[in-house]
């Protein structure tokens, strides 16, 4: 009994051990559960690696979990690899295995770590989701969110996919398996560092690179890697640039000058012109006074307008050298923006970068050609254009229009009467009486188409010759007189008679005819000066000269009388 009860005794003893072995091998096994073992890699194939992870089956892993996104799987037998057992035993009796969760948890720990000290991590972008992209961060899976891409918004992300990338880890939940990155904010630290650096070497003179950030209407902001600089638009070419946005473009590159740098504000002025060589260098031999060439219209304004000579020169064409016969017309009636003309150079200011151009000079000067083709003494026929209070204004060939003076209109009628005979269209015959090209001035004339009848008349008549006349008008100065052909003359209240007494207008009358000598012969005014005590003193020379002198003893009775019994006879006798 005693022999039976010890193999009892001893046979559950064994028991007991087996099952505390089992149980401890159990436990061990099944404590690696959802751990990162190690594993030999003992076959490829079918895309399938077969992994010994020292238990007592094999496990499958699929040969892309090992596949780094855009590089190929460099695996081969005999590697050792770590892998995730999430069972010891799957339907087919063999450890479920996966390199990827394994890599997961890997990068985890490595991510937690990271993130703790803030320190940047590595990772590729490999895909596109709603509001951003997926970011492979060795094994685990991250969110970029669009708006941390890049410090400015990106077109197209495609150069960055693919390709590893430095991130910033804003936050991570393991339990939830949620990680956040930013590319953005990894671009702004060093952006905050290559601008430090940037500003404390920055100087007057120096050439860089940059983007154009932001256009405005009085220029462009350009990025010079962390420090923004303002590109005035005067400064972007020498040429004439009326907004930057006909030679910019937002994300453009541009190779620009540091002008002007104020350490104090940190604002700097850059400029693209000044690394192009200065159009105006030379500019007066290049542009003599007095030459030709063509240019194009850039800019019309109320005063003129500006042509452009080549890139960077630019002259004004003053409204007053515009055209020869338009005036006060504005520019933009005789040229056009854009429009190619031709000019000639009227002063060159090298100082004040100033060109002075003249487009009518390179036509023909309507008033040369006129003067050349209709000299003075030439008839014409034109258009009453105008009529102002002192003349008329008749169009001529050429576009040009002469004037004539009111004094010019008819020999007999005053300016104030003729005038009232014409009106604005009417067709009129003219004379040119002068050209003066240098004022632009035609004076013509149409009382000059006949001959004076005043000279006609006075032809005969000099001054000293006595003449019959018939008192016309009687006025307290003096009489009216109608001399010849009607033309007036006016004696004098002074010259009525050599007697005092008798110098009285009153005694003469209305169609009365008297005798008088011609004075003077006023051809400006038309009118023929007379004197009655002219005629009276040269009788009384001739008769003193013919019948005796006074001093003799003779009376001027005497002597008047012996004159005027001569003159009765020899009208008696003939």
């Amino acid at each position: 009994m005693a022999q039976v009860s010890a193999a009892k005794s001893q046979d559950r003893g064994m028991k007991e051990s087996f099952a505390a072995l089992l149980e401890e091998s159990l436990g061990t096994s099944e404590s690696l559960e959802g751990t990162v073992v190690k594993g030999t890699v003992l076959n490829i194939e079918n895309d399938m690696v077969l992994i010994d992870v020292g238990l007592k089956s094999e496990g499958r892993v699929a040969l892309k979990e090992f596949a780094v996104p855009g590089q190929p799987v460099e695996l081969k037998i005999g590697d050792t690899v770590e892998v995730y057992l999430e069972r010891m035993e799957d339907k087919h009796g063999e450890a479920m295995l996966s390199r990827e969760k394994a890599k997961r948890e890997e990068a985890w720990t490595q991510l937690e770590r990271a993130f703790t000290e803030q320190q940047r991590v590595t990772g590729i972008i490999f895909g596109r989701v709603k509001g951003g992209f997926t970011v492979d961060l060795s094994g685990a899976v991250a969110f970029l969110p669009g708006s941390q891409v890049d410090i400015r918004p990106v077109r197209d992300i495609s150069p960055l996919m693919g390709t590893p990338q430095p991130f910033q880890i804003l936050k991570m939940d393991r339990s939830r398996g949620n990680i956040v990155v930013s590319r953005r904010a990894v671009l702004e630290e060093s952006r905050a560092e290559a601008r430090s650096e940037l500003v404390a070497n920055l100087k007057e003179g120096q050439v860089l690179q940059g983007v154009v950030k932001n256009i405005t209407d009085y220029g462009a902001f350009v990025d010079l890697g962390g420090v923004d600089g303002l590109l005035h638009v005067t400064d972007i070419a020498w040429r004439r640039i009326n907004h930057p946005s006909e030679a910019l473009q937002i994300g453009q590159t541009v190779t620009v000058q540091v002008v002007r740098f104020n350490s104090e504000t940190q604002r700097i002025s850059l400029g693209m012109k000044q690394l192009e060589a200065d159009p105006w260098e030379g500019v007066e031999a290049k542009y003599p006074v007095g030459a030709k060439f063509k240019g194009r219209v850039t800019n019309i304004t109320d005063y003129g307008a500006f042509v452009e000579l080549e890139p960077g020169i630019e002259g004004l064409v003053h409204v007053s050298e515009m055209s020869w016969t338009k005036k006060n017309v504005h520019p933009g009636k005789i040229v056009s923006t854009s429009q190619e003309v031709e000019v000639m150079v009227l002063d060159v200011d090298p100082q004040k970068r100033r060109i002075s151009l003249g487009l009518k000079q390179c036509l023909d000067n309507p008033w040369e050609t006129f003067v050349d083709k209709f000299p003075a003494g030439t008839e014409l026929e034109g258009e009453v254009k105008n009529i102002t209070e002192f003349g008329l204004f008749v169009g001529l060939p050429g576009d040009i229009d002469g004037m004539v003076h009111m004094s010019d209109l008819d020999w007999n009628k005053s300016g104030e009467e003729a005038i009232q005979d014409y009106k604005k269209g009417d067709h009129v015959r003219v004379k040119v009486l002068d050209v003066d090209v240098e004022k632009e001035r035609i004076s013509l004339g149409i009382k000059q188409l006949a001959s004076d009848p005043f000279e006609a008349t006075v032809a005969g008549v000099k001054k000293n010759d006595v003449v019959t006349c018939t008192v016309t008008a009687i006025t307290e100065g003096g009489i009216e007189v109608s001399v010849v052909d009607g033309f007036t003359g006016f004696i004098r209240k002074s010259d009525l008679s050599r007697e005092r007494s008798e110098q009285r207008p009153d005694r003469f009358a209305v169609g009365e005819k008297v005798d008088a000598k011609v004075t003077q012969i006023d051809r400006a005014s038309r009118k023929i000066g007379l004197s009655i005590k002219a005629k009276e003193v040269e009788e009384e020379k001739q008769a003193m000269a013919e019948f005796g002198s006074s001093d003799s003893g003779a009376s001027l009775g005497d002597i008047l009388g012996a004159a005027l019994k001569r003159a009765q006879k020899d009208k008696d006798e003939v």
